[in-house]
Formats: C-alpha cells, structure tokens, sequence
C-alpha cells in the first residue's frame, strides 16, 4: 500500500463515516468481501470517488445491468452536477497536475462519449472487432503464445519465472500493437507508459500522458507519409477523406485508448485466471480434461476474477429512480462489477469457481466487460486471447505450479482494479 498511501487521493479517505471512499484500503485489500458488504446493505448505496465526489454504488446484478443500459444515464461529464462540466474526472485531472493542453485527449475518448458521437466513433473501428475478423486473427494469436511459451524457460531465475513479464503482457500487447500498427520496436515503452498511466500517481501521469500523446501524433506524421492495412492507418484515411467523421484529437485518442485497452486488462485476465486455476486443481483438472470448456471458463473467470471491478461514472440525465432510490439530475452512480458478479440473488454459490457454470452457446452470464452501449468493443478479441493463452500455457507446461504460497502473492493496490504485480511460476 505504499504507493498509495502517498497519493494525494488518500486525504479523502474516512472523511464522511457511512459513505465508503474507493480509496479505503480495506476495499483495495479485499474488494470482494468489501463491497460485497456494500451490497448486502442494499442495490444503491451511497459513496465517494477517489476525489470525495459523492456517487451512488451499484452493487447488485440486475441494478447494474439496468444502469449500464439506461441511456437516462450518460458517461458524458457534461452532465455532471449542475452540467457546467466540472466532473470527477475534469477534478481528478487537475488534481494530478496534468497540462491543460493534455486534458481534452483524455476527457473526449469514446469511453466518455454518448450517442451520437459514441455511435459514429465506435462504427469506425468496430470492423476490426468483427467475429470473422476475430476468427481469422486466432491463428497468429496462437503462434504468437507459442513463442512466448517456448521462450519462457529462457527467462527462469532458479527454475521460477513470472508469467506477466514474459507472458501475460506481451502476449495482448503484440497482438493489438500489430492491429492498430504500433511498431514493434516501441512496444515495450507502451507498456511501460500504460502501467504509469494506471498508476494514480501524479509524477507518473505526467510523465506518460503527455509523451503517449506527443507519440501518437508523431507516429500519425510518419504513418501518413506510407499508408498500410493496419487500423492506423484506416483511421488517418477517414480522417484525410472527411474531418467531420473523425477529428485529429477524436484520431490520436482512439489509438491511445484501443491500445491501452487492448493489453492491459487481457494482461490480467491471463494472470488472475492463472493463478485461480492453479489454486483450484479441481478446476484446472476439468478443463484440461476438456479443453471444449475453453470459452466457458474465461467467462468465469471474469466473472470470479476480473480485472476491471467497476465501470466509469455515469451520469443522471434527468431524475431516475433505480430500485427505489431517487437519483437526481447530475448525480453521478458508479456500477460495481466486483459486487454485481459475486451476487447471490444471481448466483448459485457465486463465491465458488466454477468452469462449467456459464452455459454453452448462450449469451455471457456476467457483467466483466460491461454491458449495454458501452460493452467492451474488444470483447471478443481479449475472449480469444484468454482462451489461447490458458490452453496453450497448460499444454506447454502440464506440470506447471505456484512458485510461492497464494496468500503471499502481492496486488497492485488500485481502486477498480484486480492485478498482481507478478506471478512467479515453476515450469517444471
């Protein structure tokens, strides 16, 4: 907790009793017993965002399903308190001292867009998100992980290696960084700029954004001069042909959120969902006895293990009542993921990991990449590359083991967010 504990978020923590902060270390400790308490107290619960913004948990299945796709709720911080646009986000950015010329790259991504600039932006790239597209990608999904795991005993430090240095990450990494058209050479200082950028530390954010951004638009210069098939550069052909469709900061930051996006949270999807199926042989026994489990694993362990935990601030557009409660035009309510796919009124015994609980062939049970017009638009493609990586990581290595006790493996401290900050393994 060290690194949080010098954020200048922490000041807000335990300033109002009864409205827990996001930055309470007991719920960055254990958010599942932690906010599985909030929702036990009821569906809509109030609490505070990292800035001591007052928001309203969603804490159960069926309420944050209904929030994600009621479109009285906005992601747009316009709408935020008396709609003059001063957001928890416009306040979190000033609060980490990022340049003003930097903002606006970060507060009009698609993540914060509505209908009909969301529609019109996510139209643009979603060809590349197409189950054909996703389908004929899956073969070099696979040569890749087969590199990397042929390589890992190369990396091994007395027999142990970490799995997220050497697998985990640059797997989702080199798979989106060749869609979008990030040349490998620069590949390891995303990931290095990324984990700053997640980081809620000011010196780092400072540092990262502003050279992500000073990147993209260099890379824009360059690409532009020699056009090729990567989404890139489709992106800069929509945008020469008709500026209306796509505007040079809408461009540079749908690259930055597509990459960020793209890896990071696959990243630790593949590490969480490692470490749960080592530490539940049962299951782990299961799927390799049948690897047709695959694609109903991975919705499990999103389910029981996500990397994200809860979504972005929405906002009231007008005054809403959910599950009783009167949430008021401006008002901002924050869904929470962690709670809602750990509900028992969903549920059967939600806290057991369970492989073959999602039915097959039917649509996903679980809210771990969101739900309604904000799904997660690379759905399908990280879906794919946890079911890569999981068979061929247990096909390579059968034997494979923890190298350390569970309970000793350390956790990235970061509000809505489930990651270890290494996973050391024994090939064996």
């Amino acid at each position: 907790m060290t690194e949080l504990a010098e954020s200048p978020f922490n000041q807000n923590v335990g300033k109002h009793p009864g409205e827990p902060n996001v930055m309470e270390p007991a719920l960055l400790a254990d958010p599942f017993t932690g906010y599985g308490e909030l929702r036990e107290q009821g569906p809509v619960v109030r609490g505070r965002f990292v800035d001591d913004t007052r928001v309203w948990f969603i804490t159960r299945f069926e309420e944050a399903r209904e929030a994600l796709r009621d479109q009285r709720f906005a992601n747009d911080p316009k709408f935020a308190g008396n709609g003059n646009g001063e957001s928890p986000t416009s306040r979190t950015l000033e609060m980490m001292g990022l340049p003003e010329h930097y903002r606006e790259y970060l507060a009009g991504s698609i993540l914060t867009m509505d209908a009909p600039d969301h529609t019109r932006l996510r139209r643009l790239v979603s060809r590349a998100f197409t189950a054909r597209k996703i389908t004929d990608l899956r073969p070099r999904v696979e040569e890749i992980a087969d590199t990397l795991l042929r390589r890992l005993p190369d990396h091994a430090e007395n027999g142990v290696v970490d799995l997220i240095q050497h697998f985990a990450y640059p797997l989702p990494i080199t798979v989106i960084c060749e869609l979008v058209g990030i040349p490998e050479a620069d590949r390891p200082q995303w990931r290095t700029w990324s984990s700053q950028l997640i980081s809620v530390q000011p010196d780092s954010l400072r540092e990262a954004f502003p050279a992500m951004i000073d990147y993209i638009h260099e890379l824009i210069r360059e690409r532009r001069a020699a056009l090729t098939d990567d989404l890139l550069s489709e992106l800069i052909r929509v945008h020469d042909d008709d500026g209306s469709r796509l505007s040079d900061i809408e461009m540079v930051t749908m690259v930055l959120t597509l990459v960020i996006a793209g890896h990071e949270t696959t990243a630790h999807l593949i590490t969480n969902g490692t470490a749960a199926l080592l530490t539940h042989p049962d299951q782990l026994h299961l799927l390799k006895s049948d690897p047709e489990l695959l694609p109903r694993a991975v919705h499990e362990l999103m389910r029981w293990c996500g990397p994200v935990q809860m979504t972005r601030l929405r906002y009231a557009v007008e005054d809403v009542e959910l599950a009783g409660v009167r949430i008021a035009k401006g008002e901002a309510v924050l869904p929470l993921l962690v709670a809602a796919n750990h509900d028992p009124r969903h549920y059967v015994e939600p806290a057991r990991l369970d492989v073959t609980r999602q039915p097959a062939g039917r649509a996903e049970n679980h809210v771990g990449f969101g739900h309604g017009m904000h799904y997660c638009l690379g759905a399908s493609l990280a879906r794919q590359e946890g079911e890569v990586a999981f068979g061929k990581l247990f096909a390579h290595y059968p034997d494979l083991t923890l190298a350390v006790e569970p309970d000793t493996l350390q956790r990235i401290p970061l509000p809505g967010n489930w990651r270890l900050a290494a996973l050391p393994l024994r090939l064996n």
